[in-house]
């Protein structure tokens, strides 16, 4: 049976549902209950059993290790908004604003240990392989999210640094996924790289396709305000490629923005923008993810399960480069 990605999704909910999570202290273990209710698109997961799919039909094998991915992950947003300072994540207050920053850490903690212990209930002859994966995945999330916040603090940074930055913090974690339901399910070694190269460029997409909509989102349908990035001068690829194609006024005025302390945020956003449709960053980034998309549909191309199977992979990567949200 080849499965659709809702019913993956719908699968996976159930999962995570049952899970089990009575350990004590419960004022441990309820930020985690929490965060995990907040919903989500579960790609990650989802993207596993999709690569387990391609192969295999008994996608209950890889029920443990897609929750560990979606704990690894939701614990990563629990510590990026303590970092952040942010309030809000998917409509409700983040862990450090409903309890406080000392049980966001710690909880979140907790999460990628169990996250640890859901991927190392495989087979022996899997194990090796699927933790050297996840746990080289869990520390190049780190690297990135270390470059991300390098970033903050220079105006020198340059396309191939950002682009490696989202390769670490993003994308990472999607090929890690895909690799890892393609080992679970016995392929071989040549198509799980492949898979994994196929998550690479579908994560660089995805998250150039977040600095667009961050920018030129419908707010009703985006589901928060436009114009976040500028105003916290975030080195997204629209501000990075701004700064380089930009000629020497249209320069002065940028930084002219990312210096001014006192300003009234539409301003800003309505000046920024303008500046951006003039330079034309917004059709460099929609051609750069063009780029990776069809990337990536090359190397699925290559792997060796059914172009029936693989319609599934080829439906959400072109969900993701068109979607709104």
């Amino acid at each position: 049976m080849m499965y659709a990605s809702t019913q993956l999704q719908q699968c996976f909910n159930s999962w995570l549902e049952t899970m089990a999570m009575e350990r004590a202290p419960q004022s441990l273990y309820e930020p985690v209950k929490y965060v995990l209710s907040l919903g989500g698109k579960r790609i990650r997961p989802v993207l596993m059993l999709m690569a387990y799919n391609l192969f295999k039909e008994d996608i209950e094998r890889a029920k443990p290790q897609a929750l560990g991915i979606e704990l690894y992950h939701n614990f990563t947003l629990l510590h990026d908004d303590v970092m952040d300072r942010a309030d809000m994540r998917r409509g409700k207050p983040t862990v450090h604003k409903r309890w406080n920053d000392n049980v966001a850490i710690l909880s979140g903690d907790a999460m990628t240990i169990l996250a640890y212990q859901q991927m190392a209930q495989c087979d022996a002859s899997h194990l090796p392989a699927v933790m050297d994966v996840f746990s080289q995945t869990a520390l190049e999330i780190c690297e990135g999210q270390q470059y991300d916040m390098d970033f903050e603090q220079r105006m020198d940074v340059k396309e191939a640094e950002y682009i490696e930055m989202i390769r670490l913090k993003t994308s990472v974690l999607l090929a890690g996924s895909l690799k890892i339901g393609a080992i679970l399910a016995d392929a071989p070694a040549h198509d799980a790289d492949l898979l994994y190269d196929f998550g690479i460029c579908l994560g660089l997409a995805f998250q150039l396709k977040d600095d667009l909509l961050d920018v030129y989102g419908d707010p009703a349908v985006f589901g928060k305000k436009n114009g976040g990035d500028i105003l916290c001068n975030k080195k997204t690829f629209l501000l990075i490629k701004a700064l380089e194609m930009a000629n020497p006024s249209q320069r002065q005025e940028l930084y002219r923005w990312i210096e001014l302390r006192d300003f009234f945020p539409q301003e800003k956003i309505e000046a920024v923008t303008s500046l951006y449709n003039i330079i034309g960053v917004d059709r460099m980034a929609e051609r750069l993810i063009d780029d990776y998309t069809a990337k990536a549909a090359r190397l699925l191309d290559e792997v060796s399960a059914s172009d029936e199977r693989k319609a599934v992979l080829r439906q959400l990567m072109d969900g993701l480069k068109t979607r709104e949200v």
